[in-house]
């Protein structure tokens, strides 16, 4: 069973373990390094977790932390913005459940869109995306990634 729990600042230390692993797990897949993020404070992790308007989420299943998602509002425009499931529990429905979750966020927001980018090679992402509605709106602002959307 996939439980989704949404977290805010005070669980800081529960979203840095399930990002760092994301980060050590997908280089490939984010803008951000383990890097820039294993030394991090506890005041950048909670000020990360505080973005305005965002709604952050980790899965869970048998109660280990298996992925992670963050919705949010930039410019009037809602965006996944960062998204990962763990290897050994790819296929079986999490980034389903963490999609779904974020669009009925997005749509409780009133977003008539949500939009990502996704970077061109990471295809399983790419289809999970499809198979949720997006469609590929063109390059996006970063170099190698794609822009999609979907309407809510």
């Amino acid at each position: 069973m996939i439980n989704l729990r949404a977290l805010t600042s005070e669980d800081w230390a529960a979203w840095r373990d399930v990002r760092l692993r994301a980060l050590a797990d997908a280089p490939h897949a984010f803008g951000s390094t383990l890097e820039e993020w294993e030394t991090a404070s506890e005041e950048r992790w909670r000020a990360r977790l505080g973005l305005p308007g965002s709604h952050n989420l980790v899965a869970y299943v048998d109660g280990e932390p298996v992925g992670m998602a963050t919705g949010a509002p930039f410019e009037g425009t809602y965006e996944v913005i960062s998204m990962w499931v763990a290897p050994e529990v790819r296929g079986h429905g999490v980034g389903d459940a963490l999609l779904e979750e974020i669009l009925r966020w997005a749509r409780e927001q009133g977003a008539s869109e949500l939009r990502l980018d996704v970077k061109e090679n990471n295809l399983s992402a790419i289809s999970l995306y499809v198979r949720h509605g997006f469609i590929d709106v063109g390059p996006s602002r970063e170099l190698g990634e794609r822009a999609m959307m979907k309407r809510v």
